[in-house]
């Protein structure tokens, strides 16, 4: 595990109050464009997971969390994209693509809610779909919609095979 990673993990153990806190800006930045690159978030958030199982942290302030952390993050980078939709589509590499964002039009006419939805799951595709989807002018309540119902569903998904693996191997279950 990267040693940044680690450190994370080690400080939530020692500090738990501190846990919500860090996974929301954690989750934020997974779902933030151009941020999501920097920052190892996943990987610690499976951890984070771990930590639930094995430490016995309060598992829905960590989700509730990491489910806000999320959406928020994805309702920035599509209010981005919305706003500056002509400026991105002067910017490298999206430029040298002219048909990208009219593809992209398309894309979010043809599966709306559910490309957005079915993005967040999809590590690469995670901060650039909403971003997208602002660019291209993807209608602000269907987009909305997605991000809040996959916002929980990826804070589950994200944090619960750390629990079940920290419980598997410390017995509690099976």
């Amino acid at each position: 595990m990267p040693e940044f990673a680690q450190t994370v993990l080690e400080f939530l153990k020692t500090h738990q109050a501190w846990a919500p806190p860090i996974v929301f800006v954690l989750a934020f930045a997974e779902s933030l464009a151009l941020v999501a690159l920097l920052v190892p978030a996943t990987v610690i958030l499976w951890g984070v997971g771990a930590l639930i199982g094995a430490a016995g942290l309060d598992f829905w302030p960590i989700w509730l969390a990491a489910a806000i952390g999320g959406g928020l993050g994805d309702w920035l980078s599509y209010w981005l994209g919305h706003h500056y939709h002509e400026q991105i589509a002067r910017m490298w590499p999206i430029r040298n693509y002219p048909d990208l964002l009219p593809r992209g039009r398309r894309f979010f006419e043809k599966w709306g809610a559910l490309g957005v939805f079915g993005g967040r799951f999809f590590g690469p595709l995670r901060a650039a779909v909403p971003l997208a989807a602002g660019a291209c002018q993807m209608p602000r309540v269907p987009f909305q919609f997605a991000n809040w119902t996959s916002a929980f569903a990826w804070a589950t998904t994200t944090l619960t095979p750390g629990i079940i693996g920290a419980e598997w191997l410390s017995g509690k279950i099976w």
